[in-house]
């Protein structure tokens, strides 16, 4: 849009030619001097108004005498100002020319606009008439402006300079005229004909004559480009601190590196860092050309990045004679201009970047290298094209203290990144990879560690007992990394150890609340009491009798979804986290009818920062009874409910369980006599409920270890002695029960001995054996695998 001139429009000659050279506009002075209509001109080339030879500017404002043509057929000489308008788009530059037509009588004696300056003044003052239009400058404003003064009066402040900056000033300057008020205004402005850039102090006055009317605006202009500079270093700075660095995120902080500095010291930075797999997990001490860099991130002034060759997450190998490759293997800040030929060399390699970088009009490079704790990380490209005034020390200096900012910041999030993969890797090997099929339950798990905190030592399992029971384990370790991984990985082998031998879960926490109370010890007496700490929630099921016996040790209880029924939390004695206090543990047990999901998790889940505790709970609740997808399905439904987007902010496990029960007709129970005499019978018995589940097959290794064990307990247990067969899909379980507390013990038999070979007998007629103790005594057992018949 053109800008408003409420004043005489008409003193001013003015036309504006577009990229085409063609005639686009034609003001209403240019009709004065020319006499050519807009109708008759617009549209044509300029050339056609040209009486001789002309010029090609090489720069973006251009003043001279052309010859001209009148409409009348003559040549007039005429002083042309003329400036380049740039377009966003690059493709629609545009040129203004103009010239003064009326710049008004000479000063008189004793005229207030003459009076008002000193031509000897060191401070650059002009005076601006009624109609802003420039009346008189003394010598240090003429040198500001760079232009001879008896060509420009009676140009106004815009038709001089002809950016937007001198627009804006002249509105400033209408300001103080209308109101008669003055104003100081800051700005920034090109100092005549160089590309240096200058920020100025414009100090505005209305001059009045002898009556107090306003008859003009005196301004001053007071040249602050080094405190100007001072206090947008010291602003950039003050910046990156606040800005750089705000997470443990590299391409975050590469990024945020790339923010700060543009427009403020550059026109287009860009980030490239090594890549240590390259390395073997280090970056060299030393680098030799090529050099290949992966870009993490890049800014530009100008939407959409057209400066960027490479993309965010590309590889380049930069040549000995790039900026980005000279700086890291001289291991110092490089300067580079095409004025001075730094660039050529670089340039002359990659056809496609040379013309990119001179249709942009890119004039000079800063490349610094981003070094941390004595290991070059990468570089730091800033650019200029926009700008005009090329890099200079102090932008070095400046650039390589941000630089410095910024490169602790990525080294820190370089060695949490790595501390954060070896963790999450020990998580892994740790954890179940697959969680095994059992007859008691179907269950599905999920873990996720934090999106943006370190790895905790959250876990999980399922673990096959005897009798077909099952334990299902969830527990969180206190603290993170590393050391939270290798605590929680020896805290699921002790639970998998202890579980192995049967303990009842209070038992089980009790023993491991002794073993972290060791860990903490072993610590070297370096951590505080509690520091090596974890929750757990151990809990078994029996498929068998249906019920579910479990405890907590500071771990919250599962939310069981009953079939047909709503969600509720399971009621479990809260005991103290591992390793805290020396407090017993509670066991509860519960009836759960076939069909029954547990939902065992650990507080990441639940608690984020877009609820609560107890919100995430309700919403857990919900997710689980809404979705009657498969458990792998729901376990993904209830992760997309409570979680953020942007990942979990604590570490989460999640382990669902839906409970399965063995019908009655798969058990068959036995009261064994306490005469050895009477178990003939009931050895019959057992052929003929074996024939009843097509298990004949089986009958002859079966009644042998089922009269092994009953024997065994005659002779050594205490009665009433029991006997259950339990029938699964591929396993047969023979459990021989008595009210001893003895445990069997497997030893070897001299070849004399008439007896002591019936356990060795067992463990090599079956695929495991085992005892466990339970509250009336014990239980030894056998598992004898099925083979189908169809093998």
């Amino acid at each position: 849009m053109s800008p408003e001139y409420p004043f005489d429009d008409a003193a001013t000659a003015r036309a504006v030619i577009d990229a085409q050279g063609d005639l686009a506009e034609w003001g209403e002075g240019a009709r004065r001097l020319l006499g050519w209509t807009a109708a008759e001109v617009v549209g044509r080339p300029a050339t056609a108004l040209l009486g001789g030879e002309y010029p090609v500017p090489d720069g973006e404002r251009w003043s001279g005498t052309l010859t001209l043509r009148h409409r009348d057929g003559r040549t007039v000489p005429v002083w042309l100002l003329a400036h380049l308008v740039r377009s966003p788009d690059g493709h629609h530059d545009r040129w203004t020319v103009v010239t003064p037509l009326d710049q008004g009588p000479p000063a008189a004696a004793g005229d207030p606009l003459s009076s008002a300056v000193l031509t000897q003044s060191p401070c650059a003052v002009a005076v601006y008439d009624e109609r802003l239009r420039l009346h008189t400058l003394n010598n240090a404003m003429a040198e500001v402006i760079g232009l001879p003064p008896e060509h420009i009066r009676g140009l106004l402040v815009s038709e001089i300079g002809g950016t937007p900056q001198s627009e804006d000033l002249e509105l400033q300057l209408r300001h103080v005229l209308t109101t008669g008020h003055a104003l100081d205004v800051q700005t920034t402005i090109r100092v005549g004909l160089t590309d240096r850039t200058r920020a100025w102090l414009a100090r505005m006055a209305p001059v009045t004559d002898a009556d107090g009317r306003v008859r003009g605006v005196c301004l001053a202009a007071h040249d602050v480009t080094e405190s100007h500079i001072a206090r947008e270093q010291l602003q950039l700075l003050n910046e990156a601190s606040v800005r750089i660095g705000s997470t443990l995120d590299i391409t975050r902080t590469a990024q945020e590196l790339t923010d700060v500095c543009v427009p403020a010291l550059a026109d287009f930075v860009s980030v490239d860092l090594l890549d240590p797999e390259a390395y073997g997990g280090e970056p060299p001490p030393r680098l030799t050309a090529p050099v290949e860099l992966r870009r993490t991130a890049h800014r530009s002034i100008t939407p959409g990045t057209p400066e960027a060759m490479v993309r965010p997450g590309d590889v380049e190998s930069y040549p000995e004679s790039s900026p980005h490759a000279a700086s890291l293997m001289a291991g110092h800040t490089i300067l580079a201009s095409v004025a001075a030929g730094d660039l050529d060399p670089w340039l002359a390699t990659a056809t496609d970047r040379a013309e990119r970088a001179r249709r942009l009009g890119v004039h000079s490079s800063m490349s610094v290298p981003i070094q941390a704790r004595g290991i070059t990380l990468g570089v730091a490209v800033f650019t200029r094209f926009r700008r005009p005034d090329p890099f200079t020390e102090d932008d070095v200096l400046l650039a390589e203290d941000v630089t410095a900012r910024a490169a602790i910041c990525l080294d820190n999030a370089r060695r949490y990144n790595r501390e954060r993969q070896t963790a999450l890797a020990l998580q892994r090997s740790l954890l179940p990879r697959t969680l095994p099929r059992t007859a008691a339950v179907d269950a599905a798990s999920r873990y996720l560690p934090a999106a943006r905190a370190g790895v905790g030592g959250d876990w999980f399992d399922v673990i096959p007992l005897s009798g077909l029971r099952v334990a299902m384990v969830v527990g969180d370790v206190i603290g993170e990394g590393v050391q939270a991984s290798a605590t929680m990985g020896r805290l699921r082998t002790a639970v998998r150890t202890l579980a192995d031998i049967d303990l009842a879960p209070d038992e089980l926490l009790t023993h491991l609340d002794d073993l972290v109370l060791r860990l903490s010890e072993e610590s070297g007496g370096e951590s505080s009491p509690g520091e090596v700490g974890a929750s757990c929630l151990y809990a078994v099921y029996d498929p068998v009798s249906r019920r579910c016996a479990m405890a907590s040790a500071g771990h919250p209880a599962p939310l069981l979804l009953p079939p047909g029924g709503e969600p509720r939390q399971v009621e479990v004695p809260e005991g103290p986290a591992l390793g805290v206090d020396r407090l017993p543990f509670e066991t509860a047990e519960l009836y759960l009818p076939e069909g029954s999901v547990l939902s065992f998790y650990t507080d990441g889940l639940l608690e984020n920062g877009d609820h609560s505790h107890e919100e995430g709970r309700r919403l857990l609740g919900e997710a689980l009874a809404d979705f009657d997808g498969s458990l792998n399905e729901s376990c993904d439904h209830i992760l997309h409910t409570l979680l953020p987007s942007g990942g979990a902010c604590d570490d989460v496990a999640l382990l669902l369980a839906r409970t399965r029960g063995l019908p009655a007709s798969s058990i068959a129970t036995w009261d064994i006599p306490a005469d050895p005499a009477l178990v003939a019978p009931i050895r019959k018995q057992v052929v003929e409920r074996l024939d009843a589940w097509n298990l004949s097959a089986e009958s002859f290794t079966t009644e042998l270890v089922v009269s092994e064990l009953v024997t065994n307990a005659i002779r050594y247990g205490a009665h009433p002695i029991r006997l259950r067969l339990i029938h699964d899909t591929d396993t047969l379980i023979c459990e021989v029960s008595d009210t001893s507390h003895t445990a069997p013990h497997l030893r070897r038999a001299r070849t004399w001995d008439e007896g002591g070979r019936g356990l060795l007998l067992v463990a090599q007629l079956t695929q495991r054996w085992g005892s466990r103790h339970t509250a009336e005594g014990k239980t030894i057992w056998a598992e004898l695998g099925l083979v189908d018949d169809g093998d």
